[in-house]
C-alpha cells in the first residue's frame, strides 16, 4: 500500500474522510473527553462512522488517534494505555474497509504532542518522544500513512516529520493549520511551512482545521505556490456555534462541495474535510469531483500579494558579501574597558543585556549580535524588551534558552521557561510578520535578524539536528556554534545541514593554558578537548596562554572553508585577543 498512496496521489484527487470527533459529539459524546478512548470502550460507533465515510466513497480513512498520545490522554484524565488506543484505532478502520472493491488507504492520524496551551511547560524532546511512541503505535497497527494534521507551531511539525522517518519509511502528509489572515497560529506564513518541509521525508504538505473553505482557498494557492509538493486541504465545515451544550456548523453541503470543486481546479491533490463535517459533506465532494479526475493539469495560478522586504540588519549584509566574517565575543560590565576591547573588533557578540549593546554601539561604533536568553522570563516580558529594543535600533539577535544560576541555598533550584530557544525564536519571527505572541496584528512589523546557538560537539549529535532544524523551522536565519576546539564535530555538522540554505559562524574560544583545557576536557559535557592540544598546552609551562592562542588560530584558519565566519571570544586576555583578531583580518586581506 505505501508505495500505491504516492503512486495514486499523482494521478488522482484523492478524497479524504470528513471530521471524526464531530459525528461523535453528535452521538452524545462530550467533547472534554478522550475521543480516542472510544476505539476501546465503544468500537462499534467508531466502526461505524469508519463505515459511513467508506460508503460516502472516501479514498481515506484517518484513524481516530487525533490527541491519542499520552500527554493530551493524562490532559483529559485518561489513564488507559495510549498504544492500546492506537492499535484498537488502526484495527477498526482496517475493518471498515474489509469486502471493499477498490482502494481505500488507513492514514493515522498524529496531533502536536499537548495543546497550545500546555506547549511551553513541556520540552521539545518530550514533545519528540510521545510523538515516536504514538507513531511507532500507528506502524505497529498496520497503517498505510501517516498524516500530521492541526499543527499550529511549524517546528513542532518539523520535529514531527523527523521522528516519523526515524520510525518508518511510510508515507508522511505534514499539515499545519492556518487562521482567517493566512497564518498559523505561531504566525508563519504557508510558504515558510512549505520551505521547512522541502527536502525533509514528506510525501505531501496541506492545511487542516480552523477556517472554512473560503479562506481556504487562498491558503491552498499559498501552499502550491511555494513548492513542488502535492497539496491537501481540509476545510472546516465554517465557523461553529454554541447551541447549549452543543456545537453546530453551518456550512451546508452544496457550498462545501462547489469549493471542493474549485479546490481541485486550484491544483489540490487531497481534498477532505475537518471539524463538522459529516459523511453527507464528503459524499457532496466525491459527487462534484467525479469529472475531474485524475487530477487538474493546468491548475489556476495565483500571483501572491508582495510583502515588502524589511531592512537587512549589519550582519545579514556582511554575510551577504562574499568573505569571511570575524566578531568578537564579550561580556560586558558597565566599564569604560569595554569599549576598548570592542572598538576595533567591528562587529561583537554581547552576552548582556540590550543597553549594554546599545551603549557599545553608541561609544565603540561598532555593530552588535545581542544574546536573549528565555529562562525566568514570561512571553509578555520578552515581547516587551524585544519591542523596546527594536525602537531603539538593535536587530541582530541570538536566540538561547539559558539556565539560572545556582544561587544561596538552593544550588539545584531550576529556572522557569515559558518558552526555549525554539519558542523564543518563533515569537521573534512572529513579531517580523507583524503579530505578537497571542497572535494580535502590530501596527508595524519588526525587522530582527534571528540567530541561535548549535553544539557541534553535542554528546547526541543526531538529537542536536533535530533541535537545531527545530530551530531553523522556526525562523532561525544563522546559527553560532558553542566554542569548538576541534572541527571533526562542526565538519559533520555542516555536512548534515548541507541542503538548508542558512549561514554557521564558528565560535572560537582561546584556551588560557593547560588547567581550563583539563577542565573542559574531563569536567565539562558536550565539550571535545584533542589530546595534542592537551599535550601542547602542558608542555608549554609560561608560554601556555600563546600556545592557546595559536591553536585557536589554526581553528579559525581550518574553519575558513566550513563556515562563513568565526566569533572570538574575547573575555579572557582582551588584549591578546585583539593581537589575534588582527592576525587574522590581515590574513583576511592577503
Amino acid at each position: 500500500m505505501r508505495g500505491r498512496f504516492a503512486e495514486q496521489l499523482s494521478e488522482r484527487v484523492l478524497v479524504f474522510d470528513g471530521a471524526m470527533g464531530t459525528v461523535l459529539h453528535v452521538a452524545g459524546n462530550s467533547l472534554d473527553r478522550a475521543l480516542p478512548e472510544l476505539n476501546l470502550s465503544n468500537p462499534e460507533l467508531v466502526s461505524t462512522i469508519h463505515e459511513s465515510y467508506v460508503a460516502a466513497g472516501a479514498d481515506v480513512l484517518l484513524t481516530n488517534t487525533f490527541g491519542a498520545n499520552r500527554l493530551r490522554l493524562a490532559e483529559h484524565g485518561c489513564s488507559v494505555s495510549a498504544r492500546d488506543i492506537n492499535l484498537a484505532a488502526v484495527r477498526l478502520a482496517r475493518q471498515a474497509r474489509r469486502g471493499v472493491h477498490r482502494t481505500i488507504f488507513v492514514a493515522g492520524s498524529v496531533s502536536p504532542a499537548v495543546s497550545s496551551s500546555s506547549r511551553a511547560g513541556v520540552r521539545a524532546d518530550e514533545r519528540a518522544e510521545v510523538v515516536r511512541e504514538q507513531v511507532q503505535a500507528l506502524v505497529d497497527g498496520g497503517v498505510d500513512l501517516l498524516v500530521l494534521e492541526t499543527f499550529g507551531h511549524l517546528d513542532e511539525l518539523v520535529e514531527a516529520v523527523t521522528v516519523a522517518a526515524e520510525v518508518t519509511d511510510l508515507p508522511v502528509v505534514a499539515q499545519a493549520t492556518f487562521t482567517s489572515d493566512g497564518l498559523t497560529p505561531a504566525g508563519e506564513t504557508p510558504r515558510e511551512v512549505v520551505k521547512a518541509l522541502t527536502g525533509l521525508p514528506v510525501t505531501a504538505v496541506g492545511a487542516n482545521c480552523t477556517v472554512g473553505p473560503q479562506h481556504m482557498l487562498a491558503i491552498l494557492d499559498e501552499l502550491r505556490d511555494a513548492g513542488d509538493l502535492p497539496v491537501g486541504v481540509h476545510p472546516n465545515a465554517g465557523m461553529p456555534r454554541r447551541t447549549g451544550r452543543r456545537f453546530t456548523y453551518p456550512v451546508a453541503r452544496a457550498h462545501f462541495g462547489r469549493y471542493a470543486r474549485r479546490f481541485a481546479e486550484h491544483g489540490a491533490a487531497m481534498i477532505g474535510g475537518c471539524c463538522g463535517t459529516t459523511p453527507g459533506h464528503i459524499r457532496e465532494v466525491v459527487a462534484r469531483l467525479a469529472d475531474l479526475r485524475p487530477r487538474q493539469a493546468n491548475p489556476v495560478t495565483a500571483v501572491p500579494k508582495p510583502r515588502p522586504a524589511p531592512p537587512q540588519s549589519p550582519l545579514a549584509r556582511r554575510l551577504a558579501r562574499p568573505g569571511f566574517v570575524l566578531a568578537t565575543q564579550v561580556t560586558p560590565h558597565g566599564e569604560p574597558e569595554d569599549v576598548e576591547r570592542v572598538r576595533g573588533a567591528g562587529l561583537a557578540l554581547v552576552r548582556g543585556n540590550f543597553g549594554e549593546a546599545l551603549r557599545l554601539e553608541r561609544e565603540a561604533g561598532v555593530d552588535t549580535i545581542t544574546t536573549v536568553t528565555a529562562w525566568d522570563r514570561s512571553l509578555a516580558a520578552l515581547q516587551a524588551d524585544l519591542l523596546g529594543a527594536h525602537a531603539f535600533g538593535l536587530r541582530t539577535v541570538v536566540c538561547e534558552t539559558g539556565t539560572p544560576v545556582p544561587l544561596g541555598d538552593y544550588p539545584g533550584a531550576d529556572g522557569i521557561w515559558e518558552v526555549d530557544s525554539v519558542g523564543l525564536i518563533g515569537l521573534l519571527a512572529g513579531l517580523n510578520s507583524g503579530r505578537d505572541h497571542t497572535g494580535l496584528t502590530l501596527a508595524t512589523r519588526t525587522a530582527f535578524h534571528i540567530g541561535a546557538r548549535v553544539n557541534p560537539g553535542a554528546e547526541d549529535p543526531d538529537a542536536e539536528l533535530s533541535r537545531t532544524k527545530a530551530k531553523i523551522a522556526a525562523g532561525a536565519q544563522f546559527l553560532i556554534t558553542r566554542p569548538v576546539y576541534e572541527l571533526e564535530g562542526l565538519s559533520r555538522l555542516v555536512t548534515e545541514l548541507s541542503g538548508v540554505d542558512i549561514p554557521v559562524l564558528v565560535a572560537i574560544a582561546p584556551l588560557s593554558g593547560f588547567a581550563e583545557a583539563e577542565y573542559l576536557a574531563y569536567e565539562v559535557p558536550d565539550v571535545t578537548i584533542p589530546p595534542r592540544a592537551l599535550s601542547e598546552l602542558e608542555a608549554a609551562g609560561k608560554r601556555e596562554a600563546e600556545v592557546g592562542l595559536a591553536l585557536a588560530a589554526e581553528l579559525i584558519d581550518g574553519a575558513r572553508d566550513l563556515v562563513r565566519g568565526a566569533v572570538v571570544v574575547a573575555d579572557e586576555h582582551p588584549g591578546k585577543i585583539d593581537s589575534l583578531l588582527r592576525q587574522e583580518k590581515s590574513a583576511l586581506q592577503l
